[in-house]
């Protein structure tokens, strides 16, 4: 970590942050040591330390301009529109093939610049149909069918160009045949073979048209709780492995490095997402150079909304998060961005939401950032900008050190093989799982702010196997909705108050908060002292005691008594034990405190009450 520059300006805000830590701590300012602030220094999951402050001597030496190595402020733009990046949209041919070639015409009159497409060889040319392949590139979403698919493509050009389509510059027909047999080997997924894509990739690569045969998916990582310096070391990986077997196959470095292109993901960390983007680049920049082709190592880069940070519960918060994303993406210079509509995550779609309505607001996501913000009229606008510029270089360094690591062990598939890139993705998952569970890692409407009144989902929509963050608290809720489909109530636990409501507050609106975050309703019948919790506890099993502390080390233990006259089988206090006087013979069974794991004590809670 790069201390903060010395000066005069420097010294006065390490005495201020002292200052303000001296207070919350109840100390003389002059006891504080004179590094103070690093009590204020953020470490990420990938252990890249965040400053609270950047200064001059964070600052790099100016990077290359955008288009030249090592491309940190972004690749070659020949065939982006001038706004900024291509606008991608997911189309899944399912049914009528006219009807499908009807919605990808009017997604591209309504700002769709790209296409992602997963469509049958027999059904190709009726797809695209009236598509000018010139103008929106198309990335394939095949499978195993990528060889049938490829061959009605590429025929497909043939015809067109036989019939005079006007396209006059041929490489300006982009494509990306979208094979990944590494990555979706470790994903589970359907796709050719590693020797079937090179033999597809030796014959494109002669073509005239701008087609790139594999993708180095870093999604999958993602996907399964992978880090940033993770995603990105795998996804690099995984174009080693293709550019290795490519220049076996007989193609020079250059041509191999051209049939790469990237998909990594996007979170609502804006910075993060920018820095990614941007080291990525970088990387696969210094593998381009080891393989003696500099120039050639500014790949492409798909952009896709994280499918693990979208919530089930309360989706509409997912606009938001898209939102962010989506911004960090394209700032941090990726190609192409495919946002996911805000109800991705619930099976089958949001309830009473059409998918019409869902897509729209997925694409304006996009373009209102493009031409109303205008924000990819500047190139690489966080560059220069210290805190980024020293994020994208430690990513780096982080995503390098695990691209060793990988490489030493034989290579990805090697590594995948041996289970050390589950494992490795694995502890990663397991430490934000349990900062989401503590809650240090908020999520809005689910860990945080849920809204208990919103429509059940239906058994058809609860559950599944995918990763999402905060799902632990989902699982909870899934077992509510059960629970009121099979009684006609959700599960409820009794707020017993001590003290004049301006006391109990704050913990009230904890507890609730908390109980909530489980699909527990709070029953606060605004009772104030013991002598009332007899009338209010018909038809409760639980309740919590919610007051001040120094309400508690005088009343506590008489009212925890009379909560279980009242009939209570278990009693929980709002705050910490320490609260609590220690010699009471009447205590509570548990505590509901900030920092406890909520997971674990909201499923003892549900167990408690019987909630299956």
């Amino acid at each position: 970590m790069t201390s903060p520059t010395t000066g005069p300006d420097l010294h006065s805000w390490y005495a201020s942050v002292g200052a303000v830590l001296a207070k919350a701590a109840r100390k003389d300012p002059a006891d504080m040591p004179e590094d103070a602030w690093r009590a204020l220094v953020a470490t990420t999951r990938d252990g890249i330390d965040i400053n609270p402050l950047y200064t001059r001597e964070d600052e790099i030496a100016e990077r290359p301009a955008p288009g030249q190595f090592p491309f940190v402020r972004g690749g070659d733009r020949s065939g982006l529109p001038e706004s900024g990046w291509h606008v991608s949209s997911r189309v899944e041919v399912a049914g009528e093939v006219s009807e499908a070639n009807t919605e990808i015409l009017d997604l591209l009159n309504q700002g769709v610049s790209a296409l992602w497409l997963t469509a049958g060889a027999t059904d190709l040319a009726a797809v695209l149909k009236d598509v000018y392949l010139d103008l929106a590139p198309v990335t394939f979403d095949s499978g195993a069918d990528l060889t049938e698919v490829a061959e009605a493509f590429l025929a497909l050009l043939d015809e067109r160009r036989s019939a005079g389509d006007g396209v006059t510059n041929r490489a300006a027909v982009i494509a990306d045949l979208g094979a990944s047999p590494v990555t979706s080997a470790y994903a589970g997924a359907d796709s050719i073979g590693l020797d079937a894509a090179v033999r597809l990739a030796a014959r494109v690569s002669e073509r005239e048209e701008t087609i790139r045969t594999f993708v180095a998916d870093g999604t999958v990582f993602h996907a399964d709780g992978a880090g940033d310096a993770q995603e990105l070391a795998y996804s690099v990986a995984a174009g080693l492995e293709y550019v290795r077997a490519l220049i076996s196959a007989g193609l020079s470095a250059e041509a191999a490095l051209g049939q790469v292109s990237f998909r990594l993901a996007a979170t609502d960390d804006q910075f993060a997402s920018i820095a990614k983007f941007r080291a990525g680049r970088l990387i696969w920049a210094r593998v381009a150079e080891l393989l003696g082709a500099p120039e050639a190592g500014g790949a492409p880069q798909h952009a896709v909304t994280s499918s693990a940070m979208m919530s089930r519960r309360d989706p509409w918060v997912n606009m938001l998060r898209t939102t962010l994303a989506a911004f960090g993406a394209g700032v941090g210079g990726a190609t192409t961005v495919t946002v996911l509509p805000f109800d991705a995550s619930v099976p089958g779609g949001l309830e009473n939401t059409s998918r019409a309505f869902a897509a729209r607001i997925a694409r304006n996501t996009q373009l209102l950032l493009l031409e109303e913000s205008h924000l990819g009229h500047v190139v690489d606008p966080a560059g220069g900008s210290w805190y980024v510029e020293s994020l994208t270089d430690s990513l780096a360094d982080a995503a390098w050190s695990a691209l060793q690591t990988i490489e030493a062990e034989g290579g990805l598939i090697a590594a995948i093989e041996a289970g050390t890139v589950a494992e490795a993705i694995a502890r990663v998952r397991q430490a934000r799982d349990a900062d989401i569970a503590h809650r240090t890692a908020p999520i809005t409407g689910v860990s945080e702010f849920p809204n208990l009144d919103e429509q059940a989902l239906d058994a058809s929509r609860r559950g599944g196997d995918t990763y999402r963050y905060g799902r632990a608290f989902e699982d909870l809720r899934d077992r509510s909705d059960a629970h009121l489909e099979a009684t006609g109530a959700r599960p409820t636990i009794l707020i017993a108050g001590l003290g004049p409501q301006a006391e109990t507050t704050p913990r009230v609106t904890f507890v609730a908060n908390l109980l909530a975050a489980g699909g527990i309703e709070a029953r606060n019948p605004g009772v104030t002292e013991a002598g009332q919790y007899a009338g209010a506890a018909e038809g409760e099993q639980i309740a919590v005691l919610c007051g001040a502390d120094k309400r508690y080390a005088t009343e506590g233990a008489d009212a925890v008594r009379a909560l279980r006259d009242a009939g209570m089988s278990k009693v929980y206090l709002a705050g910490n034990e320490k609260g609590f006087p220690a010699d009471a013979t009447d205590r509570p069974d548990g505590y509901l405190a900030l920092g406890m794991d909520a997971v674990t004590a909201l499923t003892t809670l549900l167990d408690q009450l019987e909630v299956k």
